[in-house]
């Protein structure tokens, strides 16, 4: 290699350097200022933070299924490398096949009793947390009536005798957002156990708050399903939305969830009593 094209590659391999360390510092930096938020994320592998006691089972059968899932996948791994290191074909034996196992009965045995032990533990866990979520004791003080219709939402909430309703149209997507969701608004205490009973007078719909980690189908006919939920104690608003594709304007099928202190809850329902007569 010629002098003249050593110095000319050295600037550049320097240059190339300084960029990656001046993104290296971005990225540090971008994760220092994340890493609350980031390290909630991984807490709860991927899934927004929960606003229920139900919620709270579904994010912990979710991260102890990934970390099944990520253990067996450890193992598979390296039980791939460790034949590829250890098990390669070799000149001495070119001709030679390696010793067949397909015969092999306690390996065979090894093979269907693990997955079976596998299938059945996530079986067992599934099978537990989907009975307590699931479950309705039809004791909650406060009902809501859910009622999903093209393309809106209407939410007759009784509480200690008294209504409120909260109706809605199709949203203007083009003036949705975050911080002011549009749609008819389900005002929640904090703290309480919530009863949802979901009808639909046409087709069907789904009834879907991320928050909740949960959704439940809202048929038309004489089919009303049912489920309940303990709020926790965390304010705020929540977005919510149908997840069945249900016609034209489904995609402005939207509405919100308030969850409020019990006073506020208390002074909601005064001043919205008798709107659904």
């Amino acid at each position: 290699m010629s002098p003249t094209r050593r110095t000319t590659r050295r600037p550049l391999a320097r240059r190339r350097l300084t960029g990656v360390a001046a993104v290296a510092l971005l990225v540090v930096a971008s994760a220092t200022a994340c890493s609350k938020e980031a390290a909630d994320q991984w807490s709860r592998a991927g899934m927004p933070e929960g606003v229920t006691k139900q919620a709270t089972i579904v994010h912990t059968l979710w991260v102890g299924s990934w970390i099944a899932a990520l253990a067996t996948g450890v193992v598979v791994w390296g039980l791939i490398l460790w034949a590829v290191l250890f098990h390669r074909k070799k000149q001495s034996s070119a001709d030679h096949l390696p010793p067949q196992v397909r015969y092999n009965l306690p390996i065979e045995i090894l093979y269907t009793v693990v997955p079976v032990i596998m299938v059945a533990v996530f079986f067992f866990f599934t099978a537990r947390d989907e009975t307590e979520i699931m479950k309705v004791t039809g004791t909650a003080p406060i009902k809501v009536a859910v009622e999903g219709y093209q393309w809106s939402w209407r939410f007759t909430t009784e509480y200690q005798g008294q209504k409120a309703v909260a109706a809605g149209v199709p949203v203007d997507l083009s003036k949705q957002s975050v911080e002011t969701p549009q749609g008819p608004q389900l005002v929640l205490p904090v703290n309480s156990e919530v009863q949802f009973d979901l009808h639909s007078p046409d087709v069907i719909h789904s009834f879907w708050v991320p928050a909740f980690a949960f959704k439940m189908d809202v048929f038309p006919g004489n089919v009303h399903n049912r489920f309940q939920i303990t709020t926790l104690d965390r304010a705020g608003v929540f977005t919510g939305r149908c997840a069945e594709l249900c016609g034209t304007d489904h995609s402005r099928m939207l509405f919100s969830v308030k969850l409020v202190p019990q006073a506020e809850f208390d002074q909601y329902i005064k001043s919205q009593a008798g709107s659904a007569q």
